[in-house]
């Protein structure tokens, strides 16, 4: 009886599983990662850079500074006068993440119409700033639409809406709770969605109105989506630049610190001062969201 070996032939190992697992997630995120680096953190670095120099943004000289353009920034208290009007769009925002996180309430229940309203109120956020801003200044000019309406409905009036300071801003804040309260309603909604329905069906049986479900189920849950419109409303109100730069060009005391960082730049071509401008603008804010992160606990409730 003839007995047959057979002999097994290696010709090389496969790569290793575990070496494998490590370098896919690396493959996926290299094109974010170029792109965010090259859009975003380069920029930054040289934006930094150039709130070192003189330079005017279109001279290839720049000459360094080193501190001359901070030191100019917090000598001159003019500069942060500006920040009195985010005070206008700080109380703006609150009043749209109420707004908002009310509508997202109603309409997470099942009431009819409700896609239809939905889509009214994301509407506004799809429209461009600049047009926004241009539709706006004609509403609130002399004579024009509000002007219109209000003596249709026998409220006659002179006012010149965007004539004075207070006026101005309250207006212009009014214009960003109807352009904004569509992104609020969006991230509350879809936070509300993603509520299991057992938590629902579990307080009707136990006698629990709308209003003890909001308290009680629907508000702990979405604690943490909360607290990040409070963070954008916050940076928003210190960023504001589309609708006062469009509608009154920072006239009559509406100017914001990024108009006038703008100006800075283009109007008297001072970019490195305008770049340090930007830097402390960007230092506030990363300060104001880490400060709000530490008073704010961003603990997960478990409702289950």
């Amino acid at each position: 009886m003839t007995r047959t070996r057979t002999r097994t032939v290696t010709t090389g190992s496969p790569p290793a599983p575990a070496a494998r697992r490590r370098i896919t997630p690396w493959l996926f995120l290299l094109a974010p990662l170029a792109l965010l680096i090259t859009f975003t953190y380069v920029p930054v670095g040289n934006m930094i850079y150039y709130s070192f120099t003189d330079w005017d943004g279109i001279s290839p000289d720049r000459s360094y500074v080193g501190a001359d353009n901070y030191t100019e920034i917090f000598t001159r208290p003019e500069l942060f006068r500006v920040f009195a009007v985010s005070f206008y769009y700080l109380a703006a925002s609150v009043v749209q993440i109420v707004v908002a996180l009310y509508f997202a309430a109603v309409l997470s229940f099942d009431l009819r119409f409700r896609n239809l309203f939905k889509g009214i109120l994301f509407f506004p956020y799809l429209i461009n700033g600049v047009a926004i801003g241009f539709v706006f200044l004609y509403f609130f000019q002399d004579g024009g639409t509000l002007d219109s309406v209000l003596s249709w409905l026998g409220v006659g009036t002179d006012h010149a809406w965007l004539g004075s300071p207070e006026s101005a801003n309250t207006s212009m804040a009014g214009v960003s709770v109807w352009r904004f309260t569509g992104l609020n309603f969006v991230l509350f909604l879809g936070a509300i969605q993603s509520i299991p329905g057992e938590l629902y069906e579990a307080a009707q049986l136990d006698g629990a109105g709308r209003w003890k479900q909001f308290r009680h189920i629907i508000a702990p849950s979405i604690r943490p989506v909360l607290s990040l419109s409070v963070i954008l409303a916050i940076s928003g109100s210190l960023s504001v630049f589309e609708i006062p730069y469009i509608m009154t060009g920072g006239a009559t005391e509406t100017s914001t610190f990024v108009i006038q960082t703008v100006k800075f730049a283009f109007q008297f071509n001072k970019t490195g001062l305008a770049s340090a401008c930007a830097v402390v603008l960007l230092a506030i804010i990363l300060v104001i969201t880490w400060i709000q992160r530490r008073l704010v606990s961003d603990e997960k409730v478990d409702l289950v």
